[in-house]
Order: structure tokens, then sequence, then C-alpha cells
């Protein structure tokens, strides 16, 4: 029996906030209730990011009605929070298709609506952005706001102060909101706060406020300076915020982000403020409104799909373990023994499986926020005074750190461990979160060594080999999701560095020979059945190395087969590129070998299921079956034959 879905009548009536623009004030606390029960019973059945949106629902609604968007440009941070705000313009028909094949982004995303003036799925860039359409208005004399909205976690990033360093030419143009859910830094939100707020964003004030500063300026300009300073730090006092004024801003706050009696008159001063850049205070609880999600430890940050009622979640089926808990279970183990051993995320510590290491080693386990520069020269710096440092970040984010990587690390010479999470394709977080580019941003690097785990078994041999390898910098990279489920031996074996496996075939001799690095090894050995039933004798390799080549195994094959095809989850110029480049500097190609490179094609990926990603892709087995077969029918007598 299907459930009902939740009765919104006042909702019903708004497709964009031209719609909600209509409504009256009053009529705003019902509309409010009526999208989180929407978000809510749509979440629960396709899953997705709740807490966070959950907490917005009153600010969203507020910003939407209060400013002119989508002339004035909406910027949401990260974007995992926006799912109300989805709802609110022209897409409620299509928000039970988040995170699905052709459905809506768990983002926002610039080609969906032009209510998503930036996308955005990595956090603590909506302030930078904003200030770029807040500057083109500027430049260009057209009217319109810039509304940048930043939660305290993304606070947590050098980019947002970067950013504010350099907002005052935007003047009134630019208003960020601080979404603070998790601070507790801020002083009590209540009916005193709310008046000081108020207060402090009118005309009435800052009229006076500029006034004064005029009058101090025609006396001298130390006086003006320090009345300047002796008001702002009046308000400091009373308020908080004396960060963001030395940055520049003008600071209102913190007010209560789920009463629209006080959200409301605040955001229409700040509107119509001829004075900023503007900073609001705004604190929500994130998951409000919904107890299973208010009382979670992690506020249903992401969740599957959910019993509405109860607040159960979908359970899995039970499998193999995952590979990140593989791998923060092998590194806390090898840590009861190796008191070097220390672990740094960035702000994922149950998403890379370091909260497995915390919870054993918690002296050695380090959580350095959306920081992930700051994490990696962290590293480097442990790695330097002796110890064995494992930096565990997502692929994707990790990206945001290559300076680093390469000035501090790489250059260096410095055991840093990069223990590289996400590693290919995501689905339903999409191309913002795949894992995509690790291989070959990595691999062109002096002194690096670069591994990628096709199983859990790998990854547990590959954590091990990495902590002992003290010579230099090395990585090595793993999927999402669960294993293959093969089992993980009680004794590790530290891998010799370069040296790959060969996992079915006879490297002595055959038609086929099939490099895989990482986890498409299984696809390949599918593939070699297949092309074992077409009578071609075909060799498969776990690579395990593309940094440094296994360059003698890649010689033995080469010279003993006729087809020799890589495959790999990641950008050009990964595998396919190094033993190409090989080939080429020795001239294995000139006796006649067809050499072919599969890899993920040269465009971003939409969300999906991943095996459908990999189909798009061209990266599962009967994929690998044409390439060999496409390679042979245009270049040997009888392959036809053998295809059919």
């Amino acid at each position: 029996m299907t459930a009902k879905r939740p009765v919104t009548p006042l909702l019903d009536t708004v497709d964009t906030p031209t719609d909600l623009r209509q409504l009256e004030p009053a009529q705003l606390r019902q509309l409010s209730d009526e999208l989180r029960s929407e978000m809510i019973d749509a979440v629960g059945s396709t899953g997705g990011h709740l807490g966070s949106g959950l907490g917005v629902v009153e600010l969203t609604v507020a910003l939407h009605y209060v400013f002119n968007t989508p002339d004035d440009r909406l910027i949401w941070d990260v974007g995992h929070q926006a799912y109300p705000h989805k709802i609110l313009t022209g897409r409620r028909d299509r928000i039970r298709t988040l995170r699905q094949g052709g459905g809506l982004s768990g983002f926002t995303k610039r080609s969906e609506s032009e209510y998503d003036p930036f996308g955005a799925a990595h956090s603590s860039t909506s302030i930078s952005a904003g200030l770029g359409f807040a500057i083109a208005n500027k430049l260009n004399d057209q009217p319109g706001k810039a509304i940048a909205v930043i939660g305290d976690g993304a606070m947590s990033a050098g980019m947002a102060y970067e950013a504010m360093n350099n907002a005052e030419q935007a003047g009134n143009r630019l208003v960020v909101i601080l979404n603070d859910n998790d601070m507790s830094i801020a002083p009590p939100v209540g009916g005193l706060s709310a008046y000081l707020a108020r207060m402090v964003s009118s005309s009435e004030y800052l009229g006076l406020r500029s006034l004064a500063s005029k009058v101090a300026g025609k006396i001298s300009r130390r006086i003006h300076n320090s009345l300047h300073k002796a008001e702002e730090y009046t308000r400091g006092m009373a308020m908080g915020g004396t960060l963001f004024e030395e940055l520049g801003f003008y600071y209102v706050g913190p007010i209560d982000g789920h009463n629209l009696d006080h959200l409301l008159p605040v955001l229409e001063n700040v509107r119509d403020s001829e004075q900023g850049p503007i900073l609001v205070h705004v604190v929500t609880t994130k998951g409000k409104g919904y107890d299973p999600a208010e009382n979670s430890a992690d506020k249903y940050h992401g969740v599957p799909k959910f019993d509405v009622i109860t607040g159960e979640k979908a359970k899995s089926k039970a499998g193999p373990p995952a590979y990140q808990n593989v791998f923060g279970e092998t590194l806390a183990k090898l840590a009861d023994t190796d008191k070097r051993i220390c672990a740094i995320t960035a702000a994922m510590p149950s998403g890379t499986g370091v909260d497995k290491f915390a919870k054993a080693h918690p002296e050695r386990a380090f959580d350095v926020g959306i920081a992930e520069q700051h994490g990696v020269t962290f590293a480097a710096g442990l790695a330097a005074q002796g110890m064995r440092p494992f930096a565990a970040i997502y692929s994707t984010f990790l990206q945001r750190a290559y300076d680093q990587v390469v000035h501090d690390v790489a250059i260096q010479n410095l055991p840093v461990r990069f223990a590289i999470d996400r590693a290919g394709l995501v689905g339903a977080d999409g191309a913002t979160h795949a894992g995509s580019f690790d291989v070959t941003y990595l691999a062109s690097l002096p002194n690096f060594v670069v591994m990628a785990a096709a199983d859990e078994a790998e990854l547990a041999h590959m954590t091990y080999t990495a902590a002992e390898h003290d010579e230099g910098p090395i990585a090595f990279r793993y999927p999402r999701g669960n294993g293959v489920g093969v089992e993980i031996p009680e004794t590790l074996q530290k891998l010799e560095i370069g040296k790959g496996r060969v996992v079915r075939g006879d490297p002595a001799g055959g038609k086929v020979a099939i490099l895989s690095l990482g986890a498409r090894l299984e696809e390949a050995k599918k593939a070699a059945d297949q092309l074992e039933a077409k009578g071609l004798a075909t060799t498969v390799a776990d690579m395990r190395f593309v940094k440094p080549l296994d360059e003698e195994l890649i010689r033995k094959l080469a010279a003993t087969h006729d087809v020799l095809v890589t495959v790999e989850e990641a950008a050009i110029g990964g595998l396919g590129a190094h033993v190409l480049t090989m080939a080429s500097d020795e001239g294995i190609t000139d006796g006649g070998l067809k050499i072919r490179t599969m890899r993920l094609p040269d465009l971003f990926i939409d969300h999906d299921d991943p095996a459908k990603q990999y189909d798009l892709a061209g990266l599962n087995a009967p994929q690998i079956v044409d390439t060999v077969l496409s390679a042979l029918r245009h270049n040997s007598a009888g392959v036809e034959e053998a295809r059919a």
C-alpha cells in the first residue's frame, strides 16, 4: 500500500518565488510547515541529504520572499541543503527524482534552473562566487544583489576568509548568511538578540551611523577611526561578530533562523540597506521539525530511503565490508604496534573510515575540518618529524590541495601516505564527487608511488605497504561501496613496490592480455571468460601500481600476446598513458602489437546507478570484449568467425 502524500494546500499554490511573494507574511509559517512535510516525504522515497535541508526551511522561505530571486542571486554553499529551494523554484514535480538517473541533482546546478546561479557540491565557494556576481553587476551598473548562504562547517575553510577579506568593493550588493547549526559559540538567541539585530540593521540606525561617520571625518582621521572602532566594538560586545567586522563586513545577529517574525524584518532591512557588505548570523537546528533527524547523532545528514512515520532507514543487504571500513580497521590494527602511525581527515571521519581509527587511537586521529590544504601540509610536517601520517581524503576533495601535494610533499620527498577514497564513479553524488583525476595528477609527480586496490584484501595489503614505505610519498586509491567478498588475510603482505600480479591465464602466451588497475578487475575477469568462450586465450593482470610501472610484466605480456588492453576507472593520463609512453619509448609496438587503452571518457558523468555510469563510461565487461574484438577484427584474419 502506497503511503499518502502530505496535505499541502498552501504549498500547492506556490510554483515559483513569484507566487510565494503573493502571500501574506502571516501565511509563511503554514507554508514552511507544508514545505518541511513535502521534503521529508520526498527524501523518504529517494534518499539523500535530509537534516541540512530541514534546518533551512524557514530561511529558504524568507530569502525567496524578501529578495527578488532570480535577479537577486541566491547561492547555496555546497548545495546539499537546497532541496526546499528546489521545491519552491519550479521543481517540485520532479523532487522525487532526486539523485536518480535523469532526475534532479542532489546539489545546485546551473543547467537545471535559472534559480541555481552557481553549481556547488564542494564547500566554501559561495562567498567567492557571490562576490563575482556582485562586482559584475556593479561594473555593469545593473541592479541585483548576491546572497551567499554558508554553513558554520564551511566557514572552517580558508577560502571563505580569503573571499571575505576581498569583499569590501562589493558594498551593499553582497549579503552573506552564516547558517550556524553547530558552532555553539553564538550568544543566546532570543527576544533581546532579535531586537538588537533588527535595530542595528534598521535604516534609522545605519543612517545615524553614516551621519556620525561623516561628522567625525571632518574633525580628524584619528578621531574618525577611533569612533568607528568604538561603535564596532560596542556592537561586538553586545552581539559578537568582531572577527567579521575586522574582515570588512557589517555584522548582524545572531537571530533565530526558524522564527519568521525575526527573520523577515532583519532580511528586509538588510535588503534595503546602503551599508555593506553585510553578514547575517542565523542560528538553526539541523534536522529541525523531524524528531528522528533532530535526535540522530548525524542529524540524518545523508540517508537511504526511510519510513517517514518511524524514521527507520532502509537496511542495505548484508554483504562484504565497505572499503572505507576495511581501511580504517586495518590502519587501527597496524597502529596498535606502530606508535608513529596517525590519521588525518578533512571533515569526513566516517566517510573515510578514520572514525574507526579514532575510536582506537583518539590521540593520533586529527579532523582538520574542511581544510584539505592545511591537512596535507600538516601531514607533511608530521612526516618530516618522523611520524607515519595517513591523509585519508576523497579523491575529489584532494584536488583542492594539489599545490600542497606537489610543493610540500613531492618536492621534499616526504613519506606522507595518501588513502584516496571514492576512486572512480560514485553513483548518486554525480560528477562533483567522482574520483576521476587522482591517478593522472599523482602519477605525473616525481617521487610518488601510486597504487590502486582491486578488492578489499588488496586494500588491506596496500595499507600495510604504505605504512612501511618511508622512502617518499605513497598513495593508494579505492572505490566507494562494498568490497567484492574476498577474505582479508590475518597476516598482511608488504607488496613489492612496482610489481603487479597475473590473476588468470598464462603470461607466457595467449591472444589477449588485459592489464587492469583498481576495481575494474572483476569486470576484466568477466570479459576474459567471454573471450575464452570465443576461443581467444586471455591473460588478466592486476597491475596494482601505475607508478612505478611493472615494466618487466608489461614487456613479457607484450611479447607473448597479440592485443594488450589497459582498463582503469580514471581519466586520461593514467595507466594507459603510462603504458603507451613506455611502449613508444621502447619501440614495443613496432612489431605489430595492438594496444588499446580503456579509461573514463572525456566528459563529466551525471548522477545515476554506478553500473549504468560504468556502462556509459564503457568500462564494463561487454565493452572490454568489444574493444578486444574490434582491435583484432581490424588487424587479424579469422576474428569474425571467432566473434560469431
